[in-house]
């Protein structure tokens, strides 16, 4: 069978917007061109692997560079993004973050007011997360040569003990448990997938504030670190895997761990929480707010003993105050199913990438 992401790879000779989208595009991309060449040497989490972080001798590290258009939306901005985008990559892994890189790529002519407000908002993800930037490095280029800002961050973490503990119970329950890290390849038959609050609340916000849309919108975004609530779920312990459902959304993630653990995974549609606001501007445009990325939220895959227990200490957060048990992992088949409303099924396919292109 060949999908409609095959016949768009074939065509393309060059880069698009597509291939940074996440979804499968970009997966063929970085699977295709880039792990050949990069990866080969064995660590904890290699390369290889497409977690969120790779982790080596002990220690969690991962990078990401943000390119967010519009720079300023409804509540965040591309320096909240960059701190806490980095944060929660190495939080999903069962990681401490301790302290990060910043690396700016600036446009000639920008002004120094919108830069010191997006320092100021960095500064303030930082505290909020507790960690520190401790290196970074500047570039100016010249006007034209890029669209104002770009910032990359990376991040080091350590093993934390919520996640020692985590581990402990998990086995408990799988005494053939072996992994030492929350990996997206964790999960098995009867785990209960949970998502921690509402889904589309970020990409909403960015297509509101371009205004390009033909519609404005209240939503705001989700972006924030998700470490402390994180680790009130680990401190619960039971959870196999964690990832934030970024590009590609829900939909992506879902098909990643369906993949990478060779497992099915059926979710129920009526358990899947979506803003009013947010469902009524999908709608308007015709997209699937499960393809929506998102940069406040993150899914954890639970061994059912421990699922209640994790879904309150979850809704106990500011942050998690609105999640949902939303489905369970199977081995009845091995692709990603939604039930619908009125009870039937439909196969939700790993989408080529997020309708909505630069929002991280």
């Amino acid at each position: 069978m060949i999908y409609s992401a095959d016949i768009f790879c074939i065509m393309q000779n060059s880069i698009t917007l597509a291939h940074g989208a996440g979804g499968v595009i970009m997966q063929r991309l970085i699977k295709e061109n880039m792990l050949a060449r990069f990866s080969g040497k064995k660590f904890e989490v290699p390369l290889e692997a497409l977690d969120d972080a790779g982790v080596v001798d002990g220690t969690v590290f991962t990078t990401d560079s943000y390119t967010v258009k519009p720079i300023f939306f409804a509540g965040g901005d591309i320096g909240r993004l960059s701190i806490a985008g980095t944060v929660n990559d190495i939080s999903v892994m069962g990681g401490d973050p301790i302290a990060l890189s910043c690396g700016f790529v600036i446009e000639e002519g920008f002004a120094l007011e919108d830069l010191d407000r997006i320092l100021q908002s960095m500064a303030e993800t930082c505290e909020q997360a507790g960690v520190s930037v401790v290196t970074g490095d500047t570039k100016v280029v010249e006007k034209g040569a890029l669209d104002k800002i770009i910032i990359n961050t990376s991040g080091i973490g350590r093993r934390s003990k919520e996640l020692e503990r985590n581990l402990q119970v998990v086995r408990q329950f799988r005494s053939d448990f072996q992994a030492s890290w929350l990996l997206d390849s964790n999960v098995r038959a009867g785990d209960k997938i949970i998502i921690s609050g509402t889904i589309g609340d970020h990409g909403t916000a960015i297509m509101s504030a371009r205004g390009a849309y033909g519609f404005e919108t209240d939503v705001k975004s989700d972006v924030a670190p998700l470490n402390r609530m994180i680790k009130g779920a680990l401190e619960v312990g039971g959870v196999v895997s964690a990832k934030d459902p970024t590009r590609g959304g829900l939909a992506n993630l879902l098909n990643e761990w369906s993949e990478k653990s060779r497992i099915g995974i059926l979710i129920k549609e009526d358990r899947i929480p979506v803003k009013e606001n947010v469902k009524s501007a999908l709608g308007f445009l015709g997209m699937d707010a499960l393809e929506v990325g998102n940069e406040g939220k993150v899914c954890f895959a639970v061994v059912p003993e421990k699922a209640e227990a994790v879904l309150q200490a979850l809704r106990a957060t500011p942050e998690g105050r609105d999640a949902s048990m939303m489905g369970q992992a199977t081995d009845e088949f091995d692709v990603v199913a939604l039930e619908t409303g009125i009870g039937g099924k439909r196969i939700v396919s790993q989408p080529a990438g997020d309708p909505i292109p630069r929002i991280c």
